[in-house]
Order: C-alpha cells, then sequence, then structure tokens
C-alpha cells in the first residue's frame, strides 16, 4: 500500500489501462534497474524514466521496504533478493505455458521440444515435451548448460552485441562437449551471424553427437526464451530442417501472442 503522503497524481488510475500509476511506475523502474545490470542510483532513474527524483525516492523506499530492492552502502539502489523467489516461480510458469505449443511441435514434426531461458551465463531448460519415437532426445527440466554448444544458445544470443557475446564467453570458457563443439569466440560470432541471415540455429552434434536440434527465439518473450527440437541426426537431416523450421517459427510466433496475452494490459 502506498504511503499515506503519496501524491493523488501517483495513486489516480493511468488513462486506458486502469491500473495504478505508482504501480506503474515502480515496476517501470524494476525494468529500467534490470536493464542497467540490476543497480542505479536515483539520477541515473530519473534521467531515463523521466520521474521528478522526490517521486522516484518515495518509490524506492516503497520497494525497500518490501525486499525487491535494496540500498548498498554507497547509495546506489540494487534489485533485491525477494525477486529471486518471483523470478523462480514466473520461470516454471513460463514453462507450464509453454507446454501446448511443445506438446504442438512434437505432433507435427515428430521429435522432442524444449524451451530454454538464458539465465546469467547459463542456459536452463525450463520445459520439454519427448518424442513419441522409441529413439528420442531427452533433456531434463532444470538442466543447466553453456550456451555455446547449444542451438538454444546460439538462438538466444543471435542479436547480443558482438563484444557482450565475447565477454560471456571469457566467463564461462568454451569446453568441448563433443569434437563438434565451436570451442573459439570467433567461431561462435560466425554461428551467430549464419543464425542471423538464416533466421534458425542448429547445433549438429556439438552437445552430443548424433544429435541435431534446431532452435529459435521466441519473440519479444519477456525474457530472453527460445523454443528447439531434437533428435537423432538420421532423422534431422538437411531435407526435414526444410520442413521443420517454419513450423518452429510459427510456434514461436504464437507462443509469442500467448506470454503477451499474460501481460500488461492483456495486449
Amino acid at each position: 500500500m502506498p504511503p499515506s503522503h503519496a501524491s493523488t497524481a501517483d495513486s489516480k488510475p493511468a488513462g486506458p489501462s486502469g491500473g495504478v500509476q505508482s504501480l506503474e511506475r515502480a515496476f517501470d523502474l524494476l525494468e529500467r534497474m534490470a536493464d542497467a545490470g540490476g543497480e542505479v542510483g536515483l539520477s541515473e532513474l530519473s534521467a531515463s524514466s523521466g520521474l521528478p527524483l522526490p517521486t522516484i525516492h518515495r518509490l524506492m523506499r516503497t520497494l525497500v521496504v518490501c525486499g525487491y530492492v535494496r540500498q548498498q552502502p554507497n547509495r546506489r539502489y540494487a534489485l533485491g533478493p525477494r525477486l529471486i523467489r518471483l523470478g523462480e516461480s514466473a520461470s516454471r510458469l513460463l514453462g507450464t505455458w509453454a507446454r501446448p505449443y511443445l506438446s504442438r511441435l512434437v505432433e507435427e514434426t515428430g521429435e522432442t521440444a524444449n524451451m530454454a531461458l538464458l539465465d546469467g551465463d547459463e542456459i536452463v531448460y525450463v520445459a520439454q515435451v519427448p518424442s513419441k519415437h522409441s529413439m528420442r532426445m531427452f533433456t531434463e527440466v532444470g538442466r543447466r548448460v553453456l550456451p555455446h554448444s547449444t542451438g538454444v544458445g546460439k538462438a538466444l544470443l543471435a542479436h547480443t552485441p558482438a563484444d557482450e557475446v565475447r565477454a560471456l564467453l571469457a566467463r564461462t570458457g568454451m569446453p568441448a562437449a563433443t569434437e563438434k563443439t565451436i570451442t573459439t569466440p570467433e567461431g561462435f560470432l560466425d554461428a551467430l551471424e549464419q543464425v542471423r541471415r538464416a533466421g534458425y540455429a542448429v547445433d549438429d552434434n556439438e552437445q552430443e553427437i548424433g544429435v541435431r536440434c534446431l532452435a529459435v527465439s521466441v519473440p519479444n518473450s519477456p525474457t530472453s526464451a527460445a523454443i528447439s527440437i531434437s533428435g537423432p541426426a538420421g532423422r534431422v537431416t538437411e531435407a526435414a530442417t526444410e520442413r521443420i523450421v517454419p513450423i518452429l517459427q510459427q510456434v514461436a510466433g504464437e507462443l509469442s501472442d500467448a506470454l503477451a496475452s499474460n501481460g500488461t494490459n492483456g495486449g
């Protein structure tokens, strides 16, 4: 509940959304903090949001009291630990929302379908629907892998600036999962260029010998997300790729629309 001295401008409905303006502003500030790397000063928030400092100070003080923001010793503000619990729950829910779309992928492609997110420097799988074939791929939900050896990793990083990709690879290293794993930053950046050109990513025996994976990012997802199919290289051939990629892209677009309808304003 807002402090009793909050201005009417902060608490009145905000236009056609019918929302409470102070809530919309508070969540906007949290988003801006995340975009800035998780830690900002009040003046930075004021400059990026256009809100006056007293308004930002009041909103941030409320978020600090609630545990969603904490004030650092240097007086800057950082995202708080209570957001972790919300984020973990939301990631699980994202996987739940995705399952019907992954089931469609399995029906239309015959292969195992996955959804993965970029969590920090790692890929985490949040949902999977297995193929009905006796020979099929299986990735445990919750499994974490490094981006450089996966199709979903390439799909998720394809539009990330090259210097940020290099920094990530420097932090994680590029261990070889197989002899086909890309193990140099230049090689990985070349692969990302291919993803941008083709509109989809391929893991060709790079995570596991005998397995091919096709992946696309989910457009406009609230967090970086990708969906993929994976199967034996003997089934996921070049001919199969031409048939499967348009299905992947269509399902990704429909999933994007579904996630947006669960977001603000139902839009």
